[in-house]
């Protein structure tokens, strides 16, 4: 959908004017530390100011739409060698824009934070070929996916030593358990992982015929601390919307990398959880608010029976909204007819 026909659609005029202005200070302030209630005679409010904020960060979101093609991250493209599919994953540093000129020195996979998706089928030979150009000993896990023991990716546990800096690590194992499961780093993790050490890893199953059908396939994951409050690595007003028709239904992976919990809450529709972990619930169950916690994955399916723009953000609300508007773990659900 085109920014143009998006605006028509939802009868909004949006102007640019402004947009360098919002680089909000509310990342080194407002997005750790809830606000004190104070009285209202103290606060001495400037509502017109208040509302120019608030309007000038959706403005700047839907002016920014289709605009950054990176926020769902790319699959990694595996060469075949032998029949053994080898992707090259390369651990580089490098300087992450979370939205509007803000940058935070980052650790990535690849050079973009979440670093890309490594999507396989349930049975394929996998060889992961790691390198390590950064300045500090590295090691990727591979976050709820069935390996052997010394594929495990915890250095002096399962590994014998780190990926030192200048070295390179062969990971190799088969694919045996489809669902949603994540890479991330297991060295310095606090460190290396809120910086942007972590992906997305789904192995499709053999077997599809409990696999839901749907019209869209979307993997956010969510992230805290470093690099601040961030969906995909960005954070609102410079995240992107899900951009669904009427009728559609769309498969939502949530994966938490973070070190906190994120309820993640859809205006306007419900969600149905069919996984968790990975694992198909033998009892799928609705819910409008998913609370997704450290390590944590849920798949949903979301039916777009309702059309608009529907907010779609973490419900912890000092890491979506304040007093200048909403900002963080924010995007939006759009369902056009």
């Amino acid at each position: 959908m085109k920014r143009r026909d998006f605006l028509r659609y939802l009868g909004i005029g949006v102007s640019s004017a402004g947009a360098a202005s919002l680089v909000r200070t509310v990342g080194a302030q407002e997005m750790t530390h809830a606000e004190a209630p104070a009285s209202s005679a103290a606060q001495q409010v400037d509502w017109a100011a208040m509302n120019a904020h608030h309007k000038e960060g959706v403005d700047i979101f839907l002016a920014n739409i289709g605009k950054d093609p990176t926020f769902w991250p790319e699959e990694l493209q595996p060469t075949i060698v032998d029949g053994v599919k080898v992707f090259d994953i390369r651990c580089q540093e490098v300087d992450w824009d979370t939205g509007g000129g803000i940058v935070f020195p980052a650790i990535t996979y690849n050079g973009r934070v979440p670093g890309p998706t490594i999507r396989v089928d349930e049975g394929d030979k996998l060889k992961l070929v790691v390198t390590n150009e950064t300045t500090q000993p590295t090691a990727i896990h591979w976050h709820g996916v069935i390996v052997p023991n010394s594929m495990d990716g915890v250095p002096f546990i399962t590994q014998a030593a780190p990926i030192m800096p200048g070295e390179v690590f062969n990971y190799e194992f088969t694919a045996r358990n489809a669902g949603s499961h994540m890479y991330h780093s297991h060295y310095n993790a606090v460190e290396q992982v809120t910086k942007g050490m972590l992906g997305a890893f789904i192995i499709n199953p053999k077997d599809t015929s409990r696999e839901p059908v749907v019209q869209g396939d979307y993997t956010i994951i969510l992230n805290d601390t470093t690099l601040g409050f961030t969906l995909n690595g960005k954070s609102f007003p410079y995240t992107q919307p899900i951009v669904a028709k009427l009728g559609d239904k769309i498969r939502v992976r949530y994966m938490n990398e973070g070190l906190m919990i994120h309820p993640m809450h859809l205006h306007g529709i419900p969600q149905l959880v069919v996984s968790k972990d990975g694992f198909n619930l033998p009892t799928p169950y609705m819910a409008d608010t998913v609370l997704v916690s450290p390590g944590e994955r849920f798949d949903v399916i979301i039916d777009c029976t309702e059309p608009g723009a529907w907010a779609y953000h973490c419900h912890i609300l000092n890491h979506a909204e304040g007093r200048d508007g909403m900002f963080g773990m924010v995007m939006a659900l759009v369902v056009t007819e």
